[in-house]
């Protein structure tokens, strides 16, 4: 037997519904420090952390980005 159930809510009903907590201040928080850091020229040892975080399968990954921004430079020009 099988039986299917649709339910139709937010993201935000669903959230409270399965008892997760409540993320946004700390997403606003993360947002707004991420802005304040970067508006700040950040240096690039930084933004090498930053991407080397977010690169998945650590220096492959980095290398990713590496050759993205530098074909990204070369169009713009």
């Amino acid at each position: 037997m099988k039986i299917n159930v649709e339910v139709e809510c937010t993201p935000e009903e669903a959230r409270r519904a399965m008892g997760l907590p409540d993320m946004a201040p700390v997403h606003e928080k993360y947002v707004s420090m991420l802005v304040d850091t970067i508006g700040t020229n950040p240096s690039p040892e930084l933004v090498e952390t930053v991407m080397r975080s977010w690169a998945p399968m650590g220096e492959a990954g980095l290398n990713f980005w590496r050759r993205m921004f530098e074909t990204g430079g070369k169009s713009g020009s």
